[in-house]
C-alpha cells in the first residue's frame, strides 16, 4: 500500500548466522502464511553481494527439518565486500531485481549494524541504479533478531543460541565435577565471551563455582590472595573440589588478560592443589538447540514478520527482543549504541555502570553470584530459625532452590532447618538443622534430596503448629507445585485459630506442570520441556526410514497444557490437545485431514501431542484408534506415554539459575518481613502480604499475596484462570500450516533502551 508500483510489498529476505534455524523456519512460514514471497540468502552478506543462486525462493517444505538442527542450514560467512559501498551497491541491485524491500537479519551487533547502514544508504544506492525495479523500491525495511551465544547485545535478556551454549557448558562442568571430587582437584574452565561475561556468570551460578572472572567486573587488585583464601576456605568446610570459571575476555584492573594458565600456575604454586585447566572452545557453538532456543527463535521469527508487516518508511530499523517472557521491539541502533557504551565503561574503569548497562537480567545474576560466592559468614547469629521444605511431586531444580535459600539464610545469620517429606514431615517432626556444607553440590542434582510428598497441611494443622512452636520456627520457605500453593493458603487460613502459624512464609513455584498461580514459569518446567523435546526428536527420527507415520505422544501437566503447547512449538508438532482449549470430534477430523494432506508432500510424518487430562473422553487411546482407522492406507500410527521421565533428570542451566535466584530472593524477602513483623519481643505476622508466592510475572520477579491469588485460581482443575502461553498457540497452528485467523489486535509497540552514559530525549514507552 505504500509503494508507487503495483506489486507485492511484503517480501522478506533472510540472512543468518549460527544457531538460528528455528527463527529461520518461523520467519519463512509466517511470511508465506501472510502471502509474502520469501527468499533465502545463503552465505550471509557474501551471498547478498554475489547474488545468483545464493538468493533463492523459500518454500514451506524447505524448512521442515530445521528445528532440531544446530548451526544454520543456509550458511553464514564474514564478508569484507559488504563493508565497501561498491559491495553494498551490488547487494542493492540483487535485491531490487527480485523486488525485495524487507530484510530480516539474524546475527550479532556487527551484522545488525551493517544492515542499518545499508538501510541508511538505500536511497543513495537506488539513485545509482537506473532501473525500473529501483523506482518501485523507494525504501527498505529492516528487522533484526540477535543470534549470539555470548548474549552480548544490550536490550534483550537472552539472545538466540545462548541457552544451547549453556547446555553444552554445564554438561562439561558436571562431567568435570565428578572427576574433580574423586581426585580432590581444582578445575579452571574457560568459556567463550570476549566482551561479555554472561556465559561465565550463569555457569558459575549453575554449578556453584568458587570464583568467576568476567570482563565487566575485573577483580580488585590483590585478587590473587583473595582467590587463594577463598579456595582454602572452601576446602576447610569439607569440599573436595574447587571450580573456577573464566570468560575468555577476562582481565585485571590494569587491563591485562587473566588466563587459565595464569590462574593454574597461581593455585598450584601457592596452594599445592592438583589443578587442571580446560578451554571449551567451539564445542559451545554446536549441538542440538535447546527447547528454550527453539521457542525463542520461533517467537522472534513471528514477531519479526509482524514488525515488517506494520513497518512504514518512517519506522526505524528495529530488533525484536525478549524482556522477561515478553516479546519487545527496540530501535536497533539504540541497542548497538548501548552495547558499545558497555565497552567504553569497561575501558574507563566504570565497572558498576558496565554491569547496569548489560541489563537487569545480567545485573541480577551478578548480584546473586556476589551474595553466594563472596561469603563473609556473620560472627553473631540473628536468633531467627527459617525452615525449608519441598511439597508436591519432585522436579529438577528443587535442590538448587534449597541450596540458595539455605546459604543466603546462613549469610544473613539465621539458623536454617530442613524439613523432610513436606507438610507430613513438618507434622511428624522430621526437622533437622542444615548447614552450609550439607547443600554442597546440590545445584546439579535432580529430584528432591529433602524428600517431598503431596500431603496438604489441613488434616495435620495442630501437629504442624505444635512443631513450629517446638522447633521455634520463625519463617517458612515452601518449594513446590500446586500443593505448595494450596498448602500455603491452608496455613494462612489456620492463622485465626493457631497463633503459631502467624509467621512469614513464601511459596517458590517448582513443578513440571507450570500450574502455580502467580508465576509465568515454575522451576523444573524447562528441564521437562527439554526431556519431551529431545524424546520427540528421537521418535521423529525413527520414522525417517519408514515414512508415512504419525506419532501420538502424551505429556504430563495435569490439567495444565503448558508442557504440551511449548514442547509442540519446540518439536514442530502438528497439533497439541490441551484442557484449556476445548476440542471436539470435528477438530480431530480436521487434524486427520491435515495429516492426510501432509503425507502428499515430501514430509511424510506427523507429531501429535496430548496433555494427559486434556479431555476425559478423547483419551490418548481414543485418539490413537481414531487416527489409525481414518489413516488406513495413508499413514500408520504409534503412541507413546512419556510418564515420569519428565520429572527426572539433571536440571537444565535455566532451571538451576532460576532456582538459585528464587531461593536467594525468597530468604532476603523473609529477612525484611521478619523485621516488619517483630513486635513486643516476638514475631507476629497475620497480614495478607506476609504470605506470598514469589513468581516471574512478564518482566521480573515479584511477590504476590496468596490470598489475592486465590481469586485467580481454578482449584477444581488446579490451574490459574489465565495463562500467558495460551497466546502462543496460534503460532503453533500457523507453523503447522493450519488456516486460521492470525490475531494482530495486540501490537508490540516500539520501546526504547536508554544509555545512562548519553541521555537522550525519546518518545514512547521508556525501558531501561
Amino acid at each position: 500500500g505504500n509503494q508507487p508500483c503495483d506489486w507485492n510489498m511484503k517480501l522478506t529476505l533472510i540472512l543468518s548466522v549460527s544457531g538460528m534455524n528455528a527463527a529461520v523456519r518461523a520467519t519463512v512460514r509466517v511470511g508465506l502464511y501472510t502471502g509474502a514471497k520469501v527468499f533465502f540468502v545463503h552465505e550471509g552478506y557474501q551471498g547478498l553481494v554475489d547474488g545468483g543462486d545464493n538468493i533463492r525462493p523459500a518454500t514451506w517444505e524447505s524448512v521442515s527439518m530445521m528445528l532440531q538442527l544446530g548451526g544454520t542450514v543456509i550458511g553464514s560467512a564474514r564478508c569484507k565486500d559488504f563493508q565497501t559501498r561498491e559491495g553494498r551497491l551490488k547487494a542493492a541491485l540483487n535485491l531490487v531485481k527480485r523486488g525485495i524491500t524487507n530484510l530480516c537479519v539474524i546475527g550479532g551487533d556487527g551484522s545488525l549494524t551493517g544492515a542499518n547502514q545499508f538501510r541508511t544508504e538505500w536511497s543513495g544506492l537506488l539513485g545509482e541504479l537506473i532501473t525500473e525495479e529501483a523506482k518501485c523500491a523507494s525504501h527498505l525495511n529492516i528487522v533484526g533478531m540477535v543470534g549470539s551465544i555470548d548474549n552480548d547485545f544490550c536490550g534483550t535478556d537472552m539472545t538466540i543460541g545462548t541457552d544451547s551454549a549453556l547446555h553444552r557448558i554445564v554438561e562439561v562442568v558436571d562431567s568435570i565435577t565428578t572427576t574433580a571430587q574423586s581426585h580432590q582437584r581444582a578445575f579452571i574452565l574457560e568459556v567463550m565471551g570476549r566482551h561479555c561475561g554472561y556465559l561465565a556468570l550463569v555457569t558459575a551460578l549453575s554449578c556453584g563455582a568458587d570464583w568467576v572472572f568476567i570482563p565487566e567486573m575485573p577483580p580488585d587488585d590483590g585478587w590473587e590472595d583473595h582467590l587463594c583464601r577463598r579456595l582454602m576456605e572452601t576446602r576447610n568446610r569439607g569440599s573436595r573440589l574447587n571450580v573456577i570459571i573464566v570468560a575468555e575476555g577476562a582481565m585485571g584492573r590494569d587491563g591485562k588478560p587473566i588466563t587459565c594458565d595464569q590462574i593454574k600456575e597461581l593455585v598450584t604454586k601457592r596452594l599445592g592443589y592438583d589443578t587442571r585447566a580446560t578451554i571449551l572452545g567451539h564445542v559451545q557453538r554446536g549441538g542440538t538447540p535447546s527447547a528454550f532456543d527453539r521457542i525463542l527463535g520461533s517467537r522472534m521469527g513471528v514477531e519479526a514478520v509482524m514488525a515488517l508487516l506494520e513497518a512504514t518508511p518512517d519506522t526505524p530499523a528495529c530488533v525484536v527482543s525478549l524482556s522477561g517472557n515478553q516479546a519487545v521491539r527496540l530501535p536497533l541502533m539504540e541497542c548497538v549504541q548501548v552495547t558499545k557504551d558497555v565497552t567504553i565503561a569497561m575501558k574507563e574503569g566504570k565497572y558498576d555502570e558496565a554491569v547496569k548497562l548489560r541489563g537487569k537480567s545480567f545485573e541480577n545474576n551478578w548480584n546473586t553470584y556476589k551474595l553466594l560466592a563472596h561469603v563473609h559468614l556473620p560472627e553473631t547469629k540473628s536468633n531467627i530459625n527459617v525452615a525449608v521444605l519441598n511439597v508436591g511431586a519432585p522436579c529438577a531444580g528443587m535442590n538448587a532452590a534449597v541450596r540458595a535459600a539455605v546459604r543466603i539464610g546462613i549469610i544473613q545469620g539465621h539458623s536454617m532447618l530442613a524439613v523432610h517429606d513436606g507438610f507430613e514431615g513438618l507434622a511428624q517432626g522430621k526437622i533437622e538443622s542444615i548447614t552450609w556444607n550439607s547443600v554442597g553440590g546440590w545445584t546439579g542434582k535432580g529430584g528432591s534430596v529433602l524428600g517431598t510428598k503431596r500431603t496438604l497441611p489441613a488434616k495435620h494443622i495442630e501437629e504442624i503448629s505444635l512443631n513450629i512452636a517446638k522447633y521455634n520456627i520463625h519463617a517458612l520457605v515452601i518449594i513446590g507445585g500446586f500443593e505448595a500453593f494450596s498448602g500455603g493458603l491452608e496455613l494462612v487460613h489456620a492463622r485465626q485459630k493457631y497463633e503459631e502459624l502467624c509467621i512469614p512464609l513464601v511459596v517458590i513455584p517448582a513443578t513440571v506442570s507450570n500450574n502455580v498461580p502467580g508465576s509465568d514459569f515454575s522451576i523444573g518446567a524447562d528441564t521437562a520441556l527439554n526431556t519431551i523435546t529431545s524424546t520427540c526428536d528421537r521418535i521423529k527420527q525413527s520414522a525417517a526410514g519408514t515414512k508415512r507415520r504419525v506419532f501420538i505422544i502424551e505429556t504430563m501437566g495435569g490439567y495444565c497444557g503448558y508442557l504440551a503447547t511449548m514442547s509442540g512449538l519446540a518439536a514442530g508438532a502438528d497439533a497439541a490437545y490441551i484442557f484449556e482449549e476445548k476440542f471436539n470430534i470435528r477438530d480431530l477430523e480436521v487434524n486427520v485431514e491435515h495429516l492426510v494432506e501432509k503425507m502428499k508432500t515430501t514430509v511424510k510424518r506427523g507429531l501429535i501431542l496430548r496433555n494427559e487430562n486434556s479431555n476425559a473422553n478423547y483419551t490418548t487411546d481414543f485418539i490413537f484408534n481414531l487416527y489409525s482407522e481414518e489413516g488406513k492406507g495413508i499413514f500408520d500410527c504409534r503412541k507413546n506415554v512419556l510418564g515420569h521421565m519428565q520429572q527426572g533428570g539433571t536440571p537444565t542451566p535455566f532451571d538451576r539459575n532460576f532456582a538459585t535466584k528464587m531461593g536467594a530472593k525468597s530468604v532476603l524477602w523473609l529477612t525484611e518481613k521478619l523485621k516488619e513483623c517483630y513486635r513486643h519481643g516476638r514475631i507476629f505476622a497475620n497480614s495478607q502480604d506476609s504470605a506470598c508466592v514469589l513468581g516471574m510475572r512478564k518482566r521480573g520477579l515479584m511477590f504476590q499475596p496468596l490470598t489475592e491469588l486465590k481469586e485467580q485460581t481454578d482449584f477444581e482443575h488446579r490451574i490459574p484462570r489465565t495463562a500467558w502461553w495460551l497466546k502462543l498457540r496460534p503460532i503453533l497452528k500457523i507453523l503447522a500450516k493450519y488456516k486460521i485467523n492470525l490475531d494482530t489486535s495486540e501490537h508490540t509497540h516500539m520501546e526504547h533502551i536508554i544509555s545512562k552514559r548519553t541521555p537522550v530525549t525519546l518518545s514512547g514507552k521508556m525501558k531501561e
